[in-house]
């Protein structure tokens, strides 16, 4: 069976949380296979790509343990691609531009009660979700050093000024 999650608009680091929470539980609960549709979602920022990157590690570690997991992406758009390829990310997804979606009798229907409540994420939560994927971004590809370096930095002293404890270096996203 299939998980599809549709994600509409812009995915941030608003959402990277609950997304993140999701996806773990599903996981956790057997799932395994995982399509995001993504044809109505017309950006996503870095924090929301890395979130997706240290999902996408964790399943295809599971699919090399002889396991059948796998992160798709279906219907991104050329500017959402864009940003996957330029991260150094793409590996880590299988993308499919297929004519349709799924069929709804493919996917799994998820039983509310069993998912997590909602409940927004505080904001040393958020600070450290960005903080762990900023951090894997550049792990994962040294040409985004530049890019995130600032922001890493910025995260950390947020932290350090919140009481919160800093995430350790590397993949630490799942």
């Amino acid at each position: 069976m299939v998980v599809c999650i549709k994600i509409a608009g812009r995915a941030s680091f608003h959402c990277s949380v609950e997304f993140k929470t999701l996806v773990t539980t599903l996981w956790q609960q057997g799932q395994t296979r995982f399509i995001l549709d993504l044809s109505d979602c017309q950006l996503m920022d870095s924090t929301f790509l890395g979130v997706m990157a240290g999902l996408g590690i964790k399943l295809n570690a599971e699919r090399n343990g002889n396991g059948q997991a796998s992160l798709e992406l279906w219907h991104a758009s050329s500017r959402v691609a864009d940003l996957i390829e330029n991260l150094g990310i793409s590996h880590l997804f299988k993308t499919v531009s297929a004519p349709s979606a799924p069929a709804t009798a493919d996917c799994n229907r998820v039983d509310p009660a069993g998912l997590p409540t909602g409940t927004p994420a505080d904001k040393n939560e958020i600070s450290r979700t960005c903080l762990e994927a900023h951090r894997l971004l550049m792990e994962l590809n040294p040409n985004n050093v530049p890019k995130f370096k600032d922001v890493t930095r910025f995260l950390e002293e947020d932290l350090k000024r919140q009481g919160g404890s800093n995430p350790a270096p590397g993949r630490g996203t799942g």
